[in-house]
């Protein structure tokens, strides 16, 4: 058993550490002007993490392979839908969510 001390040093040190990464770049960077490019480069970030984060969901149905059940696949694909209807990253996530949950309530 870990002792607690240890548990919340850890907890502690993440929390320093998560601090000093947005620091950098909310405190260091505020105020400047960054380059076209980088503004240009820092506009796809959203674009490209969103699928990182849902993919894993979609892809994995629980067993560990490389499965979907249906609710997630029609959920994912609604969203997707939504977002190239919208060109909105917000709208996609809100058609998503509708679309899991009222899928979950009929029982799928």
């Amino acid at each position: 058993m870990i002792p607690d001390w240890k548990i919340w040093t850890v907890i502690a040190g993440l929390g320093v550490v998560t601090y000093l990464i947005r620091f950098s770049f909310i405190g260091l960077l505020a105020g400047r002007r960054l380059p076209a490019g980088l503004t240009r480069a820092l506009g796809f970030v959203p674009v490209a993490v969103l699928p990182a984060l849902i993919a894993p969901m979609v892809l994995n149905a629980g067993d560990g392979a490389l499965s979907t059940d249906p609710q997630r696949l029609i959920t994912a694909l609604v969203a997707l839908a939504a977002g190239a209807a919208t060109r909105n990253v917000l709208a996609a996530i809100v058609a998503g969510m509708a679309t899991f949950l009222l899928l979950g309530a009929a029982g799928m």
